[in-house]
């Protein structure tokens, strides 16, 4: 299947199987419930291969040497995507929540401060990585994360999500980062 057809699956996926929880997780927020995509084999599948595209060069071969999924959901899809390229899954988690040493970043959220962390050696030097979540909303995390695999001597190549959420400013939050989101909001 060429690159358009999986896209195009993708996004169809996406329109079924996404629904909007109004006032979750506050009043005025819309959350994108992913839950019915990931129940669905066909839409699912059809997502982890357009993501997994993110990851490969011009002949369809893996341009990436690991997948980086961010804590929660992006682990999620990060992990099937590494599988899909023949390549090494990378979890970011929250602080506290890796057991050896770790490099940190701060970054600020829209109420607050949180605080990522990436196990020192999960990257080599010279790695190329894709970072993998399911939105980009304001960008922070995204930018954080890119931040520790800079700190591992690492290089981000891109970042795929499902949706991106245009009405926010993730994609100027994340700079000259190549992004492909599967849907725009």
């Amino acid at each position: 299947m060429d690159a358009d057809s999986v896209l195009a699956e993708a996004a169809d996926a996406l329109g079924r199987l996404v629904r909007d929880i109004p006032d979750f997780p506050e009043p005025g927020v819309v959350f994108k419930d992913i839950t019915p995509l990931l129940a669905d084999h066909a839409g699912f599948a059809a997502v982890v291969e357009a993501l997994a595209s993110a990851g490969r060069d011009a002949s369809g071969a893996p341009a990436v040497d690991k997948v980086l999924g961010m804590e929660a959901r992006g682990f999620i899809l990060a992990a099937p995507v590494a599988l899909a390229l023949g390549v090494g899954f990378v979890p970011v988690r929250k602080a506290g929540k890796l057991p050896h040493e770790v490099h940190n970043v701060a970054y600020a959220l829209e109420y607050g401060e949180a605080e990522l962390e990436l196990h020192r050696d999960a990257l080599a030097p010279g790695d190329r990585v894709l970072l993998i979540d399911d939105v980009l909303a304001t960008g922070g995390t995204a930018a954080a994360t890119a931040e520790l695999v800079r700190r591992c001597g690492a290089e981000p190549i891109g970042l795929a999500v499902l949706m991106e959420l245009s009405f926010l400013p993730g994609r100027a939050t994340i700079g000259d980062l190549p992004l492909t989101s599967l849907q725009v909001l």
